[in-house]
């Protein structure tokens, strides 16, 4: 018999996590918030995809569209090292690839100034963006409004992901030294 207690045993009314073999007693609520990230993160990339689809463009991954937004954000050309940084993503090839397939599809375009590559939205990008918004506030927009009147509990959790982003990095840093 084992000496580690369930999550039964710990919580009555149990905390929901996806690995309980992972968790120690006192790591329960990291392993709920945990979980909470994977649904989450889960449910944003399928909205982003059925978002985009209803405004007309189909066939895009969610990296994809972050990164036509991300182009798009503020009307400025960006380099890919700047949209990797933004979305904090460390395959500079993945962003790459999706680059070379909104620019196929004429939602970005491209200018060489020297050796360097700078992206911006296209007319069609833009255009695209807009219908995204659209679909946006007509399915999700309208939703949020009624939970959060002051929107200080959603600051609040943007806030919380930001911190615990840098806690999982630092985290990951270690684990590359081991």
């Amino acid at each position: 018999m084992s000496d580690k207690k369930t999550a039964r045993e710990i919580h009555p009314s149990a905390p929901i996590v996806s690995s309980e073999h992972l968790t120690s007693q006192d790591s329960w609520p990291l392993s709920e918030f945990e979980y909470g990230m994977i649904i989450a993160h889960n449910g944003f990339t399928r909205w982003m995809i059925r978002c985009m689809q209803a405004a007309g463009y189909a066939d895009f991954s969610s990296l994809d569209i972050l990164v036509l937004h991300n182009v798009n954000h503020r009307g400025r050309q960006k380099k890919l090292v700047d949209i990797c940084f933004v979305l904090h993503v460390e395959d500079q090839h993945t962003v790459n690839y999706s680059l070379k397939k909104l620019v196929k599809n004429g939602l970005v375009q491209r200018e060489k100034h020297g050796k360097e590559i700078y992206y911006s939205a296209s007319e069609k990008g833009v255009t695209a963006c807009a219908k995204y918004r659209e679909v946006r506030e007509q399915c999700l927009t309208s939703a949020y409004r009624s939970l959060d009147k002051e929107g200080s509990e959603i600051s609040q959790t943007a806030a919380l992901l930001r911190l615990m982003s840098g806690l999982y990095d630092q985290a990951s840093r270690a684990a590359s030294s081991l």
